[in-house]
């Protein structure tokens, strides 16, 4: 479907903006069960976990609105997952990485530090 393929898109686009700014990429759609994590990255002794938000233009609002609190709790819970199966013992941050991406307009807004574990 067209929204996967943006999805999928979107994902990749945000991995090389990360590996530009210097972040590691450690893994990408890291799956736990059902949950997923978009990607998990390491930065300046940080293990950072990425939810990726892409759409064609900001009609509905911004991408980043869209990450629910569900959607942050299933993200706490995966990345303590992550962390136990790979035997890391790291500070944890969540980023919110918005994508608005059409034939006019590539915008990407990388938001650090978006939510905290609750």
């Amino acid at each position: 479907a067209e929204h996967n393929d943006l999805g999928n898109f979107g994902e990749e686009f945000a991995a090389k903006i990360l590996e530009q700014k210097g972040y590691e990429v450690l893994d990408r759609n890291w799956r736990w069960g059902r949950y997923e994590i978009d990607i998990v990255a390491k930065f300046r002794g940080l293990i950072v976990v990425a939810e990726v938000k892409t759409r064609r233009s900001n009609y509905f609002g911004e991408p980043e609105e869209f990450v629910s609190r569900a959607q942050q709790k299933r993200l706490v819970e995966s990345a303590n997952a992550y962390l136990e199966k790979k035997g890391l013992d790291e500070e944890v941050r969540f980023d919110i990485i918005s994508i608005i991406y059409n034939s006019n307009q590539r915008k990407v807004h990388h938001i650090e530090d978006a939510f905290y574990a609750r």
